[in-house]
């Protein structure tokens, strides 16, 4: 393929020719048959088989049709919980949003106060990221017993490392003027990132803190099945007693739950950034 465009005797520009035989073309050919082969490898290894599921869902609407009409006997229950699943986002997102700050400000290439103590920081908060809310949370019910504090404490660990992370990054987009102007006018590190890095770069973090406490409201629904509290130690409770009514009618309020939070952290999100 050439380079550009040319201009041919008539004035016009003539497309560019496609040379089937250059090498940029055989290396783009070559990626994407490596890319249709490595997602067949995919579908294989996933074990998809749509027959399957056109075989069973006659079964799943079956199951569906159980759970009409809703368990209503334990409205205020299920309530109570939903309630309680959204305290232990709010206050995990909160307290993950507190510690990530400073442990940004630490990954963050443009204003980091030690690039040495970056790396180690940088492994604690991929560490964090990289393994999932449940999973701490079922480490800290061994440690603090059931109910939503040890919920609370998982997802406060796992989101300190999403957090820190999109925290780092949005500080790096920052134009560097700023901060070497701050910095040539004698102010220190501290009076650095307070006036000249936050103002920059808040509504950024805002929107990032407002986007958590929404995956953590949905995240929260199911770590009642480790048993870190929340609405999901009733839904698993109604998965194991195959109680269709009552899984069906906790699925509406989960449904209105993550609703009403995604209307509300759109509304703050706009006031704020």
């Amino acid at each position: 393929m050439t380079d550009c465009p040319v201009r041919g005797a008539d004035g016009r520009y003539v497309e560019p020719r496609l040379d089937w035989f250059s090498r940029a073309v055989a290396a783009r050919v070559l990626l994407g048959l490596l890319l249709a082969g490595a997602f067949v490898g995919c579908l294989k290894l996933a074990e998809v088989n749509p027959a399957a599921l056109m075989r069973g869902f006659p079964r799943l609407l079956e199951w569906a049709a159980k759970g009409w009409p809703p368990y209503l006997d334990d409205l205020d229950v299920f309530s109570w919980r939903a309630i309680e699943t959204v305290a232990i986002a709010t206050v995990g997102t909160v307290a993950a949003t507190l510690t990530a700050f400073p442990l940004a400000v630490f990954l963050a290439r443009n204003v980091t106060p030690s690039p040495v103590l970056s790396f180690p920081v940088r492994w604690l908060v991929n560490t964090f990221r990289a393994i999932d809310t449940v999973v701490f949370a079922l480490l800290f019910v061994t440690a603090v017993g059931l109910g939503p504090f040890a919920g609370v404490l998982g997802m406060i660990v796992h989101s300190v490392g999403v957090i820190t992370k999109l925290y780092a990054e949005a500080i790096e987009t920052i134009p560097g003027a700023p901060l070497e102007a701050a910095a040539m006018s004698g102010a220190g590190r501290t009076k650095i990132v307070t006036y000249a890095m936050l103002p920059s770069v808040l509504p950024s973090l805002a929107s990032v803190s407002l986007y958590m406490w929404e995956s953590n409201v949905r995240t929260s629904t199911i770590l009642g099945i480790v048993g870190a509290g929340g609405i999901g130690i009733e839904i698993k409770a109604a998965i194991d007693l195959l109680d269709f009514q009552k899984l069906l009618t906790l699925s509406v309020i989960v449904l209105i739950m993550v609703t009403v939070i995604d209307q509300l952290s759109a509304w703050l999100r706009r006031r704020l950034v």
